[in-house]
């Protein structure tokens, strides 16, 4: 939006957004990934380092792209090779063409922004379940627990690690259907008389969520408020 006060300026108003997998480095593999960081000697431009915004290219920005999420992008990758067999014609076509594309366009579409949620929400819970405290890892090595959006994506949930819980399976599905919920002290809220005891018994008995250690990756009070009014059944 334009900045009212001085002409050509502008504000970025971000509601939105995806985590890395992980952090990208500005120099990795003996070169920097913004060409404009790196002297002819080989050394880095200070004076281009120190600016608060800084012009990127398509290849570099791409680059950028990939190496941040190379988790996420192998993860889809293996998803997609795991397709049945009478999918995999589809795919391969469906793959020649978004090689086609601009690199961002294929991270705005559903199933990559799907991957790279859960993986952000994943590891800010360390891979365990906030309700019931599970952290289980099967044969493959992967985590069973899910991501799940607090507000729901048809709802104008975002797909911020702000606006998901790490929950196992059956756990989220009570969640989604609004048969538990969460206060603003992070306590679980369970809808009366909707549950059978097995199913309590799932919760952790101090029905408290376990938190992530980043302060910035907590649930938002505004989601988890969405939730409660609209979602659950108490």
């Amino acid at each position: 939006m334009p900045d009212p006060s001085k002409a050509d300026h502008f504000y970025a108003l971000i509601s939105d957004f995806l985590e890395f997998d992980r952090a990208v480095p500005f120099q990795e593999g003996g070169r920097y990934y913004e060409g404009a960081l790196e002297r002819e000697d080989g050394k880095t431009n200070k004076g281009a380092f120190g600016r608060a915004v800084r012009g990127l290219g398509e290849v570099e920005f791409e680059a950028i792209l990939q190496a941040g999420f190379a988790k996420v992008l192998d993860e889809v990758a293996q998803r997609k090779r795991a397709q049945p067999s009478g999918e995999r014609a589809y795919l391969v076509a469906e793959e020649a063409a978004e090689f086609e594309r601009p690199m961002v366009e294929r991270f705005v579409a559903r199933p990559f922004r799907d991957a790279a949620f859960a993986a952000a929400v994943k590891s800010a819970y360390n891979e365990t379940c906030t309700m019931t405290g599970l952290r289980i890892i099967n044969g493959g090595g992967r985590a069973e627990v899910q991501a799940a959006h607090i507000r729901p994506v048809a709802a104008g949930g975002s797909d911020s690690v702000r606006n998901g819980l790490a929950l196992s399976g059956t756990v989220h599905w009570m969640f989604d259907r609004g048969l538990i919920s969460v206060d603003e002290d992070h306590s679980i809220l369970i809808a009366k008389d909707k549950l059978p005891d097995t199913a309590l018994r799932l919760i952790r008995e101090e029905r408290q969520l376990i938190l992530p250690e980043r302060f910035d990756a907590l649930p938002h009070r505004e989601v988890l408020r969405y939730h409660r009014e609209t979602i659950f059944k108490g």
